[in-house]
């Protein structure tokens, strides 16, 4: 395992000799024509159009999880000796499936895919600015940095450090195994939020060179990014490399009344599957088979269907369930700006045959609430057919995504010991080639408005309200960054959450404004259903 991930007292050390050595550095200065020394050798990037920032591309953060490395938490990147010309992005990671708006500008897909992005800009100080650490999100199954929809440049010109990393995915990143367990020293699974911890260790030990500042460092994400940066603030191997958390849809609190996958279930899973499809689950033998037989038999649509190969109680990145971690205030205790989109899954629902009514509306909460039917339908009305279609695609974005992030949002708030700011994104889509209107505020619709990267948006009509609320965005996020408080000249003014401010979330749109929650009840009618029963 790499030593920055075993040894907090490391990470320590480091940190203060970095702090040492940028207030050395004086006014020295990134430069886009010169390389820029890491822990493994020399890298030089290439400035962006207007010379304003420089963007470094596919650097080595870990060793290539091959052979023996397969289903390892992340070693060591080998150094290089010549100057590595980090100007095209790294393959991303093996996955099963995609979406499609997900496209790829990177060589293709290998095992071979820890690298990261960093977007600086050009004549920073050394060690001075925030840095920002992207996680993409893609259910743990799929995704990669190397999507235009993600491009830093935006954010950096609004003077912070920018850095993106590709992690493992679906049964590279999360197998757990007991053969790995025994080797692992009692843990295995999370491989893919390992990289995420491991790439946050460069960070601490390189970003200073840069222009980005190692004590200044907030991680924020989106879907199952979102879901990993709730779980890096509860994991203790992440704690001390990151000041300021934001989430995106997304929190690693179960709803439905589920409960986080445990190790030894996920173990179990592994071996039924692996004894069925290939006739042995040892380890020895799944570590010789070509990728392409892995992924076969990980997408095979059989019955019983393969494991779901995503994050586990492993023992070691999660010594426990994440519910408890915060119950207990074991999180890092860092600021927090958190919320998610208002249509998370409606065109879903709107798209469903046979169409639903009030009465198919009323039989489902019926079917699912019992005796709580009632409660349901009085948080969730449906009176009429357009009420039901309305409350329906409500309830489906809260089962899919809004609920775990308003328990995550909930949960530090009574015991992170720092700031919250909550919002809700209401802007409805004008269509961008693969949501209609009728989407509304989709899942990941708020992406482009935080990078600032609209255009990239295939057959996308670009109104003026639009870029006003990519550009109050780019700054809410950034000047979080920067202080901890999103708030700043021009922008409107964006409350703490909590129970004395009347729980005020930021709701934006095309006119952006705070103002009480007015879906408190409906989010404490399901943690009363579900919480106490995942907990």
């Amino acid at each position: 395992m790499h030593p920055l991930l075993t040894k907090m007292g490391t990470v320590t050390m480091v940190w203060l000799a970095l702090g040492m050595a940028a207030s050395a550095l004086g006014p020295l200065q990134l430069k886009a024509t010169e390389p820029v020394e890491t822990d493994k050798g020399k890298v030089l990037g290439i400035p962006t159009a207007d010379g304003k920032v420089v963007a470094f591309k596919g650097i080595p953060y870990a060793a290539p999880p091959v052979g023996d490395l397969r289903w390892a938490p992340p070693q060591p990147a080998v150094k290089w000796k010549k100057i590595l010309m980090a100007r095209q992005f790294g393959y991303h990671c093996v996955q099963t499936g995609g979406y499609p708006d997900m496209v790829f500008h990177d060589p293709g897909e290998s095992e071979d895919c820890l690298t990261l992005n960093v977007w600086a800009p050009a004549g920073a100080k050394l060690g001075s600015l925030p840095v920002m650490v992207w996680v993409y999100g893609g259910g743990f199954t799929t995704g990669g940095t190397s999507e235009n929809r993600q491009d830093g440049e935006f954010l950096a010109h609004r003077g912070v450090v920018v850095v993106s990393m590709n992690y493992r995915l679906g049964i590279f990143g999360f197998m757990a195994h007991p053969e790995l367990t025994a080797e692992q020293h009692g843990a295995s699974g999370n491989y893919g939020l390992m990289d995420q911890t491991a790439a946050l260790a460069w960070v601490r030990m390189n970003i200073a060179g840069f222009g980005g500042d190692p004590a200044n460092v907030t991680i924020f994400g989106e879907s199952a990014g979102s879901i990993s940066v709730s779980g890096l603030m509860a994991s203790p191997l992440a704690q001390g490399l990151f000041a300021k958390a934001i989430g995106e849809s997304g929190g690693a609190f179960p709803s439905q009344g589920t409960r986080p996958t445990s190790r030894e279930d996920a173990e179990k899973e592994t071996t039924r599957w692996a004894d069925r499809v290939f006739g042995t689950s040892r380890l020895f033998y799944l570590r010789t088979l070509k990728v392409e037989e892995l992924m076969r038999a990980a997408m095979a649509k059989t019955t019983p269907p393969p494991p779901r190969f995503g994050p586990d109680i492993d023992g070691r990145f999660l010594p426990d369930s994440p519910s408890d971690l915060y119950a207990g205030g074991r999180q890092a205790h860092v600021p927090l700006l958190a919320g998610w989109n208002a249509d998370e899954q409606r065109g879903q629902v709107l798209n469903a045959r046979p169409r639903l009514t009030a009465a198919s509306f009323a039989a489902q909460a019926q079917v699912e609430f019992h005796e709580d039917a009632a409660k349901f339908l009085a948080v969730y009305p449906g009176k009429t057919d357009e009420e039901a279609l309305r409350s329906a695609g409500d309830y489906a974005g809260d089962k899919f995504i809004a609920y775990s992030t308003w328990a995550w949002i909930e949960a530090h708030t009574k015991t992170g010991g720092a700031p919250v700011y909550r919002y809700f994104f209401e802007l409805a889509t004008a269509g961008d080639g693969v949501h209609s209107t009728s989407a509304g505020a989709f899942h990941s619709d708020d992406i482009e408005y935080v990078f600032g990267t609209l255009e990239s948006r295939p057959g996308a009509g670009i109104r003026p309200e639009d870029k006003r609320l990519s550009e109050e965005m780019g700054e809410y996020w950034t000047n979080f960054a920067k202080t901890g408080d999103p708030n700043g000249p021009g922008l409107p003014k964006w409350p703490v959450y909590s129970s004395a401010g009347k729980w005020q979330v930021m709701h934006l749109d095309a006119t952006s404004q705070a103002w009480p929650d007015a879906l408190r009840e409906r989010y404490l009618f399901l943690d009363g259903e579900w919480g106490r029963d995942a907990r």
